[in-house]
């Protein structure tokens, strides 16, 4: 089963299952119960927190959930923040952050780098998390469109078309 945030990223291929962490947990878990799928494979987009490039395609099945208060001592937490399925093939192992809020603070981000985090997507771990809890294989599959700094979301908005185009063409062109 492909899926997808949805709204302003939407696919021909994939079912939308919201925007962010709760919204996809809540969404994904009923089309699980209903459809039980063999396997799950989320499509969207993803911000570089500085060595990914533009336009460079991701797959993996690892994520995280950290929040930018972490770094700078002010928050913890005492639920399991990553996840890695090892049920599906993937060609080289990014790890992805995923948070309700976009990180735009190029000082932060390379705080993620320093722990082996290349990217940020708002839905990703939860795909995971609701994955796992059903046994069931996971994958993601990225186009960065930006970088997580103060032009995050001028560059997303440059990007989004054309990183689009790219995954619905990978989609065709595997049908």
């Amino acid at each position: 089963m492909y899926i997808c945030a949805g709204e302003i990223e939407q696919f021909s291929f994939a079912k939308a299952v919201g925007i962010g962490l709760v919204d996809v947990a809540i969404n994904l878990t009923k089309l699980c119960l209903e459809q039980k799928p063999q396997e799950i494979i989320f499509v969207g987009t993803a911000g570089s927190y500085g060595d990914k490039k533009i336009f460079d395609i991701i797959q993996t099945n690892s994520a995280t959930h950290i929040e930018n208060s972490f770094f700078t001592n002010q928050s913890y937490t005492p639920i399991e923040s990553s996840i890695s399925l090892k049920s599906l093939d993937v060609s080289h192992e990014t790890i992805v952050n995923s948070s309700d809020y976009i990180t735009t603070d190029i000082t932060v981000a390379k705080e993620y780098l320093k722990r082996g985090i290349d990217i940020e997507n708002m839905e990703f771990y939860s795909v995971l998390k609701v994955a796992k809890s059903f046994g069931i294989k996971a994958k993601g599959i990225f186009v960065v469109t930006n970088y997580c700094d103060n032009n995050a979301h001028k560059e997303f908005l440059a990007n989004r078309v054309k990183a689009m185009q790219m995954i619905e063409e990978m989609f065709h062109a595997n049908e």
